[in-house]
């Protein structure tokens, strides 16, 4: 009945500590903890990383949830990416992994991308009764003296069992042998001791070996248990045992030291000569790791290392020493070997997380890498400092136990810079340091923060007129900095203050900014065009720019020149002027008025006397088209006088236009008329004699005009109340110089004050019928009287 007792208790016990490791709990410092046994198999149940972060399960793919894995290290544990649950993905057996300490722990961390967040994951694995106890080697010789008395203790071999606590060594049993009993020592670490006591005296000749079973069990449950046979040998009496030189042997070496080098040397003294003097070394109490790491020289006494030190394994070893003569005595001593720690190991830096692309408007501590940065020493030796280039618009971040953010410091200009080569630098601070290096390739993308700017901030451009329909005018040309997409710039025109004018006279192409003309020009009609042009990128949302654009229509020498005065009659007669007889040279005749329609040196005109009927008798100004005399009168000179003017501009190549004067010399209206009359005849060549007889024939013609004159005075003063003739003086001041224009107008004139002036072009004779009386006392009409200065009066025949 206890039986079943104690066994039910054990498996209540085992139930227990099962469902406590699968406990779950959340650490203060933000880590999550789980708790599993070692040895479950692969797939196992560790815990739900998803639930205790709070995460939606539906939507768990969307957070980028994974473990971050180092390289050349095993990877115990793995992440159901759909269900979020941590499983063991390899056989856990805590004694490899931890060994001896109290606690196996092991750390992982889990990195959600979507928010870049490392969360750190402690599993501990708790030991299960999985091992055996063992003793190293399992059949052993122990020699004792016959001459020991009873209660004398011998040190037995101690088993091992790489279990921790309950499922440790427990318990030593011995069997095979009434001479000796088994007594258990417990040490200060808690390791317990099997001693043999001598309870019955030896003696060699009756009985020379015993052979004995020692059996060491575990509290696991169910009990595990391992044997070891002791052979003991009883040997003749041994008067003097062996003695170390000193009770404790203390080295201190570096964990570089080669394998073979000596760490220390143990001596001990037997006073006793022959074979119970000949000492024997040997290991006592040592563990089969370190008896393969240590190798001791039985005679010599000499230990030496056969294997490799690692502080980072082990800082310190100790074990015990037998020296043991060939009686059966034997002496023990203690062996402690410190290791010192190198700096042998260089820092390891892994990225975990990377962005090889980030775009150039990232907020300032956008991360673009994960760093995980380990160094197998320990102490300062193990202390890391890690660094980049200071000249670079990123930093280095701690954000937890040896895990570095690489993030932005500043902001980013991919204009300035389209990529960046991150050297890391990692350092330790042992003596000489070690460092490790690894170089991250970073690109900027573009974001469309620049908007086109054209060279200029205004254009102007010259087009001569009369071009070509769809002739290039001018090239825009605006740059943005951006790429691809961003910089493809599309061009505009903006309407201006005359939208019909823009759209139907210009356009522009919308990839090359070639500004066109859709309508060939004219100066005269239009001389400046502004209008805008709009510059915008392809990116998104677009960026634009304007600029303003005038373009000045140039003028071009397409119109000739244009005569205002005198004007060019419709009926082919020429405008006439008087010049009176006594006319001084530089006498102003009159002036030829044009204009041109052009601009600029095509509308600067000149003046030139084409032809005269008296070379040299008349001049013309230049510029000022002014005809003026050059000299006296001669009765030689013809009394019409036809001059042609040429007007030219300052075109290439020039234009021009001429008109015909006819300059009559003549001192009055009446004498013009005559003149006039003359003028109209035909010109026939005449000899002298002819020209005498003109001459005298026309004196009678002006005596006989005088009398008349003298007639008409009376009638006209006679008649002066008469319905047509006012009374009074006659003043003519006051008509309007206009009225005297052409031969028409001075008849008008005449017949208004009852005279008409008959004209016989043959006789040269001057007739006057009165078609009124008037009084003959009214003064005859010149053009003194009328207040007319024959210099400036134009009279221009129709």
């Amino acid at each position: 009945m206890g039986e079943i007792q104690k066994w039910w208790s054990s498996m209540n016990k085992g139930i227990l500590q099962y469902f406590i490791t699968l406990f779950v709990w959340k650490a203060v410092a933000g880590q999550i903890r789980y708790s599993i046994p070692e040895e479950m198999q692969k797939g196992s149940f560790v815990g739900n990383i998803a639930k205790d972060l709070g995460m939606d399960g539906k939507h768990l793919s969307e957070h980028g949830l994974r473990i971050v894995t180092r390289t050349g290290t095993i990877q115990y544990f793995a992440l159901n990416f759909n269900s979020g649950i941590l499983q063991t993905s390899e056989r856990i057996d805590r004694e490899a992994i931890c060994g001896q300490a109290e606690k196996c722990i092991l750390n992982l961390q889990v990195i959600m991308e979507r928010k870049l967040k490392i969360y750190g994951i402690e599993v501990e694995i708790t030991d299960i009764n999985d091992n055996d106890p063992q003793f190293h080697p399992w059949e052993q010789e122990l020699e004792i003296s016959e001459a020991y008395t009873l209660g004398s203790r011998f040190d037995l071999p101690q088993a091992e069992d790489p279990d921790l606590g309950i499922n440790s060594i427990q318990s030593y049993e011995l069997t095979g042998s009434s001479h000796f009993s088994l007594q258990i020592q417990m040490e200060e670490n808690g390791i317990r001791r099997a001693e043999l006591v001598l309870d019955k005296l030896l003696d060699r000749e009756e009985k020379s070996v015993h052979d004995l079973i020692l059996t060491a069990s575990d509290g696991g449950d169910p009990v595990r248990s391992g044997t070891a046979q002791i052979h003991v040998i009883v040997l003749d009496a041994n008067d003097n045992a062996p003695v170390f030189s000193q009770p404790l042997y203390e080295a201190t070496v570096p964990e570089n030291i080669p394998k073979g080098s000596t760490i220390t040397t143990v001596k001990a003294i037997d006073l006793d000569e022959g074979i119970n003097g000949e000492i024997k070394y040997l290991f006592h109490k040592i563990t089969n790791k370190f008896s393969q790491t240590f190798l001791l020289n039985s005679t010599t006494g000499e230990i030496t290392l056969g294997g490799r030190l690692d502080y980072e394994d082990s800082s310190l070893y100790e074990f015990e020493v037998q020296a043991k003569d060939g009686g059966g005595l034997s002496d023990k001593s203690k062996v402690v070997i410190f290791i010192t720690d190198l700096n042998d190991h260089a820092p390891e830096l892994e990225v975990t997380y990377l962005t090889n692309d980030i775009l150039e408007n990232s907020p300032v501590g956008t991360v673009v890498a994960i760093l995980d940065v380990q160094d197998g020493d320990s102490g300062v030796n193990g202390e890391v400092t890690c660094s980049i280039d200071p000249n670079i618009p990123f930093r280095l971040k701690k954000s937890m136990d040896n895990f570095y953010s690489l993030v932005t410091d500043n902001v980013l200009d991919r204009e300035k810079a389209t990529s960046y080569s991150i050297t890391l630098t990692v350092t330790d601070h042992g003596i000489p340091p070690l460092s490790t290096a690894t170089l991250i390739a970073l690109s900027l993308v573009d974001a469309n923060d620049n908007p086109p700017l054209f060279a200029e901030s205004a254009y102007t451009s010259y087009l001569l007129e009369n071009n070509l329909r769809g002739a290039s005018i001018f090239s825009l040309r605006a740059d943005d900095p951006d790429w691809e997409e961003n910089s493809r710039i599309t061009y505009s025109i903006m309407e201006g203050h005359d939208r019909s004018l823009l759209s139907s006279c210009l356009s522009i192409n919308s990839e090359t900014g070639v500004v066109y003309a859709l309508t060939s020009f004219d100066y005269e009609e239009v001389q400046e065009i502004s209008f805008w042009v709009k510059a915008q990128d392809g990116g998104s949302p677009p960026l634009s720019s304007n600029v303003s654009v005038s373009l000045l229509i140039l003028d071009q020498n397409d119109n000739a020149p244009q005569i205002l005065y005198p004007s060019s009659p419709t009926d082919g007669s020429t405008g006439v002027e008087l010049a009176p007889h006594f006319s001084e040279p530089g006498y102003l005749v009159t002036k030829v008025v044009a204009v041109d329609a052009d601009s600029g040196q095509n509308s600067w005109l000149s003046y030139q006397l084409l032809k005269a009927t008296e070379p040299g008798l008349f001049t013309i100004g230049l510029h000022t088209g002014e005809i003026r005399t050059a000299r006296f009168f001669l009765d030689k000179d013809a009394l019409k006088q036809s001059l042609v003017v040429l007007v030219k501009d300052n075109g290439q190549p020039p234009l021009s236009a001429s008109v015909t004067v006819t300059v009559v010399l003549a001192n009055s209206i009446p004498e013009s008329l005559s003149d006039i009359s003359s003028i109209s005849a035909p010109a026939d060549p005449q000899s002298d004699l002819t020209f005498y007889l003109v001459v005298a024939v026309a004196f009678v013609s002006c005596l006989f005009f005088t009398f008349l004159l003298v007639l008409l005075a009376l009638r006209l003063h006679r008649w002066r109340n008469s319905q047509l003739c006012t009374s009074g003086s006659m003043n003519f001041s006051g008509v309007p110089v206009s009225q005297f224009v052409g031969i028409d107008g001075v008849r008008a004139f005449l017949h208004s004050y009852c005279q008409e002036v008959s004209l016989t072009t043959d006789s040269r004779k001057k007739q006057f019928n009165n078609q009124q009386t008037c009084d003959t006392n009214e003064p005859i009409v010149t053009f003194e009287d009328l207040n007319i200065n024959n210099g400036d009066q134009i009279v221009q025949v129709s």
